[in-house]
């Protein structure tokens, strides 16, 4: 806590914002946006990439909260204060740091799969502040922070040359993804039939068991995808500039739509059972995948000339099969 209680003791109002804003290229939302966009737009490979660093990172995340419990840093201390805008994003026991893990995942995949140097020091500049915003506003502490920086950085290095290489070893991501959903699997039993103690609080085991359904939903999801693209769409990248932009507004309102749409069924069908959010979550997978997907032909004829506004080396990436 000395570390906390010093930076505690040097907050002002500027830096309170500054890192309330920081902290927010921390979160799931920022991993699905770059992820889709990258996926879509730029390169395939390296979407996969970043995505199931992404999804796998956040079931070992919640894994490892339920499984050791350790609560916030202001529970462990009552004297102890944090910056009460970050209160209500810090949800579910404290270690390890979810926002720290899904920053160094997101920006390290990035600055790992890419050689641009000032790139690569944007990314670990950016991953780093948000490890420091999560303990500048008070809500974990260094262990969090730097087992997070552990365990994503070890899914950076080792998923890598997995799909780095996939268009030489295909089978190698089949593996891959299926490894991943079936991690997910074990996670979701685990949530349900561990028997966890009486002590426990409702409120992170709920949390908790809902993750372990939207993640399931989102692994089963992309490995579906990945099989069905792989096998029958084999989409291009390239497209001029605003075809991009168009491409991405209308596809991430169209995945929107589909994840909050699908809310009033599946609760028709499955009430308040998190069974409806896996599904739905799977459904939002599939849907950015290989639904939408099949549009990019029509995309990618949009203005099309000669040239194209992406860079060869970025343009396809397409994966073939052995």
């Amino acid at each position: 806590m000395a570390i906390l209680r010093w930076l505690e003791s040097i907050r002002t109002p500027f830096l309170d914002s500054l890192f309330s804003a920081i902290t927010h290229l921390g979160e799931e939302t920022i991993v699905i946006v770059l992820g889709i966009l990258i996926f879509w737009c730029l390169n395939k490979r390296e979407g996969y990439y970043l995505l199931g660093i992404g999804l796998i990172g956040t079931v070992v995340n919640q894994f490892l909260k339920l499984l050791c419990r350790i609560p916030r840093p202001w529970v462990q201390d009552e004297s102890f204060t944090i910056v009460e805008s970050a209160r209500a994003e810090a949800t579910g026991y404290s270690f390890p740091s979810g926002h720290t893990q899904t920053a160094v995942g997101l920006f390290g995949g990035i600055a790992r799969w890419n050689k641009n140097t000032w790139l690569r020091i944007g990314c670990v500049a950016v991953a780093a502040l948000v490890a420091l915003s999560r303990m500048y506003l008070g809500v974990h502490t260094p262990q969090d922070v730097g087992v997070s920086i552990l365990i994503a950085a070890a899914m950076v290095f080792c998923l890598y040359p997995l799909i780095h290489r996939v268009t030489e070893k295909e089978r190698t991501l089949r593996i891959l993804f299926g490894v991943m959903t079936g991690l997910a699997v074990a996670n979701l039993l685990y949530v349900l039939l561990c028997p966890f103690p009486a002590d426990i609080d409702p409120h992170n085991l709920s949390h908790g068991t809902k993750n372990a359904y939207t993640m399931l939903g989102c692994l089963a999801g992309l490995w579906l995808s990945f099989e069905i693209e792989h096998r029958y769409i084999r989409f291009e990248v390239k497209a001029k500039w605003w075809a991009q932009l168009l491409k991405v507004v209308l596809g991430l309102a169209l995945v929107l739509a589909v994840k909050e749409g699908f809310k009033i069924p599946m609760r028709a069908i499955f009430g308040e059972h998190n069974l409806g959010d896996g599904i739905r979550y799977f459904c939002m997978t599939v849907f950015a995948g290989c639904v939408w997907p099949l549009t990019f032909k029509f995309f990618s004829k949009l203005g099309a000339g000669k040239e194209t506004d992406v860079p060869a080396e970025a343009e396809t990436d397409r994966i073939s099969a052995e």
